[in-house]
């Protein structure tokens, strides 16, 4: 029976802890309930059980044999600040609250192979089941690692996944080097003098500014990016002032960055440094720049890359994986540990629906078993008995 088949016979269960899960959506780093939940399963298939890792995170593991190699398997538990829109019967129960990322499918494709590893048992080595918190810009990879995560339980090789709307259910996607951009986040605050709106003489006004520096920032990537470099600025957010007549004193820039290496994230740092402040000097303003790291860049091992994408065509075949899949300027904080470890990220597909932070998405409850089936698969490649 095939590792697909063999999940299959508890697809019900499964699909009913991810629609407990969905009804249940808890925010990054308050995943109490779900971590709860995920520990209680563990447990009762064996599963040795380690509680709050890095705050409300799960480890799992589980030994076979005499091996001394360990595999690290990652999925990520957390919900956003969303209002759901599916007019599902196991929509989210919270206001305000969703699974609008499929981290719930995720929770329980991880669960899944759990299960099936426990069950059969046929590798050799260890397996860390971790179970991330706050992924969603939260946190919670770094968490975990300050927590020892990699300490207290070593792994040789990790790997994680994604669902991907429209994928079609069965088929998957990766690539070796960089598969998901690294993400910043950026606030520039503008000083100046504020005045009267009818005496401009009288002001340094920083909304002028302001709106020059959002331009000019537009030349960092443009100029001074190489062009074989993907990069992207977004000024998402400008706020000066509470009144029509009154120029403030101080107005505020803020926005996003996405790259695919540490060091072009460095040149948009100084970049934004430098335009925010040379261009507030020469309108009689200061600036100060705030920039903040919130995702490293995803980079696949490639050799790790080739032994995933193997097992997933033993699963369903070669035409149904695509090995070089398009990177793209999303972010992933499943980065951080791959930066600690080899490893690599693959997608699911998820087949046809709404994208992921939307409020009409929803996982795909078919996809389950080839997610927790490829996750089993790659411990039983990594891990081989004699």
């Amino acid at each position: 029976m095939s590792a697909i088949d063999h999940i299959r016979r508890y697809a019900a269960e499964l699909d009913a802890i991810r629609h407990d899960f969905h009804v249940h959506p808890e925010l990054g780093m308050e995943e109490h309930r779900t971590a709860g939940i995920v520990a209680d399963k563990l447990e009762s298939w064996g599963i040795e059980v380690h509680r709050g890792v890095g705050k409300t995170g799960v480890v799992g593991v589980l030994r076979s044999g005499r091996g001394n190699r360990a595999v690290g398997l990652r999925a990520d538990m957390d919900a956003l600040p969303m209002t759901e829109k599916t007019g599902l019967p196991y929509a989210s129960q919270t206001p305000g609250k969703m699974h609008a990322c499929g981290h719930d499918g995720h929770t329980t494709m991880l669960l899944g192979a759990a299960r099936y590893l426990a069950e059969t048992r046929n590798f050799d080595g260890t397996v860390h089941f971790i179970f991330q918190p706050g992924e969603e810009g939260c946190g919670g990879a770094l968490a975990m690692l300050e927590d020892g995560l990699f300490d207290r339980f070593p792994c040789d090789a990790i790997f994680g996944m994604h669902n991907r709307p429209n994928m079609p259910v069965g088929e998957y996607g990766i690539r070796p080097g960089a598969t998901a951009a690294g993400g910043a986040f950026f606030d520039i605050t503008v000083h100046g003098k504020g005045a009267h709106g009818a005496r401009p003489e009288v002001s340094v006004d920083p909304v002028l500014a302001a709106c020059q520096i959002g331009t000019a920032i537009q030349s960092i990537v443009a100029r001074n990016i190489s062009p074989f470099e993907p990069a992207v600025i977004s000024v998402t957010k400008i706020q000066g002032g509470d009144a029509f007549n009154v120029i403030p004193d101080t107005a505020t820039l803020a926005g996003t960055a996405r790259f695919f290496s540490r060091e072009v994230a460095q040149q948009i740092e100084q970049g934004l440094k430098r335009v925010a402040e040379g261009v507030a000097a020469g309108l009689g303003c200061t600036a100060e720049l705030d920039f903040r790291l919130i995702f490293a860049p995803t980079v696949n091992d490639p050799e790790l890359t080739t032994a995933y994408a193997d097992v997933a065509a033993g699963l369903v075949g070669e035409a149904k994986v695509a090995r070089d899949k398009e990177p793209g300027m999303g972010s992933e904080d499943f980065s951080f540990m791959m930066e600690k470890v080899p490893g690599a990220y693959i997608h699911v597909g998820n087949g046809p629906g709404a994208t992921p932070h939307n409020p009409a998405y929803n996982f795909n409850d078919e996809t389950t078993p080839y997610g927790a089936a490829l996750y089993a698969g790659i411990v039983e490649a990594q891990l081989p008995k004699g």
